[in-house]
């Protein structure tokens, strides 16, 4: 009930894994798991999302978006 899974000593020596490293779990399609560092899981969502950077701040664009939508609300 903690959530905890066994990995072989095999794997965690060839991932080069150490005890208290963090991973990350995400499904993939809807039987398969995938497991990865976390400094992994981050470098490829920053890798993902650098074509975005500085092309457009979707915060501001979401306030925005409410503003307007609050402004109409009150007519």
């Amino acid at each position: 009930a903690q959530g905890r899974l066994v990995l072989p000593a095999s794997l965690r020596r060839a991932l080069s894994l150490s005890a208290g490293d963090a991973l990350v779990a995400r499904a993939e399609g809807s039987d398969r798991i995938v497991l990865e560092k976390h400094s992994a899981a981050l470098a490829r969502l920053q890798e993902r999302f650098a074509k975005t950077r500085g092309k457009r701040d979707l915060a501001a664009s979401l306030i925005a978006d409410r503003r307007s939508e609050a402004r109409r609300d009150v007519r």
